[in-house]
Order: C-alpha cells, then structure tokens, then sequence
C-alpha cells in the first residue's frame, strides 16, 4: 500500500475520531452530572480540561515529530488517545474525568499537527491541494455525526459509551498504522523549549480553571481571583520569555503581521461564540427543557448540516466572487445572527410563553 493512502487513512481516522470527541460529550454532560451529583456548571471543566490540554501540546508536537519521527508520535498520540477514553468510561468522579480528559487531550495535540505533516509530505507540491480537501472528511462529518451517536449511546447505554466508542477505532488505527506506515528518520529540532512549555500550560490551565470555578465559588471569591491572577501572570511571563527566546515553543513574533493578527483574532473570536453556543444549548435541551440526550442530538445535528452546505457554498461559489474580506464578513454576521436569534426563538418551559 502507498504512503499517500496510509498516512490518509490513519490521519483522517485519527482526526474523525478526535473531533468527534468534542462534539459527542456535549450531549453527555448533563446527564453525566446528574450521575455524579454536581451542578451543570461544574461539567464545563471535562471540556476545559480537554481544549487547554489540545492547546498547550498541539505547539509541543511539532517538536516531537522532528525529533522522535512522525510514525512514533501519530502512533504514540493514538494510543495516549485510545487509553484516556477508556479511562474516562471508567472514571469514579468528576475530578478523575476531567484529569482523563486532559490525558485525552494530550494525544489530540500531539496527533493533528504531526498528522498533517506527514500527509503534505506524502503527496507532491502538485497534489496538496487533493490533500487538503481529505481534511473534510473529518472536520465536516465527525461534528455532524457526534450529537447524534452521543444521543443513541446515552439514551440505551450510558454516558461511559460516548468515551468507549472511541476504543474500538483507536485499535484499528493504531494496528493499520503499524502495518501499512514507514517509519520517517528522526531529525533534530534542538533544544525543546521547556520554560515555554511549562510556563504557556501552567498559564492557561490556571487561568481556565479559576474561569470555570466562577460561577459555583462567585466571581469575588478567592477560589476564583487567585489562580485567575495566577494564570494571567504565568501567560505574561510566557510573553517575555518567548520574545526573548531564538527558538520559541510559540513563536509570537508572528503576531507583527498585520494579515496573521488579524485572521487569528477573528477565529478565536468567532470560535468562542460558536463552540460556546453549541456548549449552552446541548446544556439547555436537556436541563431546561427536558429533552432526552437523543432529542437533543437530533436538534443540535441541523447546525453541523449548515456548516457541511455553507463549506460547499463558500467555496466553489462566494469566495471565488466576493474574496476573502466581504467572505468572512459576511459569515461572521450571518453568525452573529443566527445566535442572536436563538434567546428570541427559545420559550421556557416554566413560563409557556410563545417564542419569536
């Protein structure tokens, strides 16, 4: 078998997996904290827990792939990834689940930068761009399919079972890439940029962990200010040591274009709005009002089909005629619509009233 149908098949399998993980837990959260006895608010920390892991190693991974070779470390990340889920099916607690969710997350990050090295290095400078749409296949249907099948398991099995489904494909990944996946000569990266490592994941998981603590501990409490201060403090550090640094962990310099700042601050921003929609509403289907997980799934997977067709309509159509700037634009306000209209459509079902 080539290295171009190799590496795509683990790559993609590998991502699909990764990216429905996101999407397939929302649905689960509810009833997760229902089982273990604690306020709705207190279940964002197994989302937390899993983006600032994904964050903090995705920089990480680059590093590791040069060094220990890109077969090892997608391989390794599989595994990392394939034992956390089982191990977030068997968590006791809150607390043992959010730490298996950061374990989780650890082999996310190592395997969605190092993945897609190997698959560009795989195809030709010609062929990158049938490269790159393989990469729909894992961003477009594992958000679409992870509410849904989170629904199915939840609703005639278990919560557990939205983390166990990923055993299964773990193994097959991990068994097709030992067979089929050459093994790349390790390079050498040089020196790995510890104090950046250290300082940019301590920084941050101080920082979100005094975020998601606000709304149960109180925005003043001390509980909340001090690792708030914390991680705000480390993250400024961070700043100093990387400028200061010739071979940054995360090179920040890049932020001195214009173009790089910019595009980056408007997907951060655009995320937030649109995960954290996404957060909110799988929470109030279910909590307030009291759908089943499998309903909740059904009437959250709409949204992944709009992303599929605006894709396809963004691309083969409005960016071509309207370019990047009026594009984006554009997509950014039909967003800021669409969520805008989500209070005003929504009636409670203590007051009955009848929504927009």
């Amino acid at each position: 078998m080539g290295q171009k149908v190799a590496v795509a098949v683990v790559f993609v399998s590998g991502m699909f997996m990764s990216i429905m993980d996101a999407t397939i837990v929302n649905v689960a959260l509810p009833t997760i904290g229902r089982d273990f006895a604690v306020s709705p608010t207190s279940v964002d920390g197994i989302s937390i827990a899993f983006l600032v892991s994904l964050a903090v190693f995705i920089p990480a991974s680059g590093w590791l792939g040069d060094r220990f070779g890109g077969k090892r470390v997608m391989l390794t990340a599989v595994v990392l990834f394939t034992i956390a889920s089982a191990l977030c099916g068997l968590a006791w607690n809150l607390e043992s689940l959010v730490a298996f969710r950061a374990l989780q997350g650890v082999g996310g990050g190592m395997l969605a930068p190092v993945g897609l090295a190997m698959l560009f290095r795989a195809f030709p400078q010609r062929e990158r761009i049938r490269a790159s749409a393989i990469l729909t296949v894992p961003t477009t249907f594992a958000p679409a399919l992870g509410p849904v099948i989170g629904g199915v398991l939840v609703t005639n099995l278990s919560w557990r079972w939205v983390f166990y489904v990923n055993v299964p494909i773990g193994i097959a990944v991990l068994l097709f890439g030992l067979i089929f996946l050459d093994r790349a000569t390790p390079g050498s990266p040089g020196r790995f940029d510890l104090p950046g490592f250290l300082l940019s994941g301590i920084g941050l998981g101080a920082l979100m962990y005094g975020l998601s603590e606000g709304p149960d501990q109180g925005w003043g409490s001390a509980a909340v200010l001090v690792p708030v201060a914390a991680g705000l403090l480390l993250l400024a550090v961070m700043v100093v040591v990387e400028l200061r640094t010739a071979a940054p962990i995360v090179d920040l310099r890049l932020f001195g274009d214009r173009l790089f700042r910019a595009c980056n601050g408007v997907i951060v921003l655009s995320s937030v709005a649109f995960l954290g929609t996404l957060y909110a509403v799988s929470l109030y289907f279910q909590n307030g009002r009291g759908m089943s997980p499998l309903d909740s799934g059904l009437s959250t997977f709409p949204e992944a089909i709009g992303v599929m067709a605006g894709a396809q309509l963004a691309s083969r159509v409005l960016y071509p005629r309207l370019g990047p700037r009026r594009h984006i634009a554009i997509g950014l306000l039909g967003t800021g619509l669409s969520i805008g209209c989500c209070p005003c459509s929504a009636s409670t079902p203590a007051s009955g009233g009848p929504g927009c």
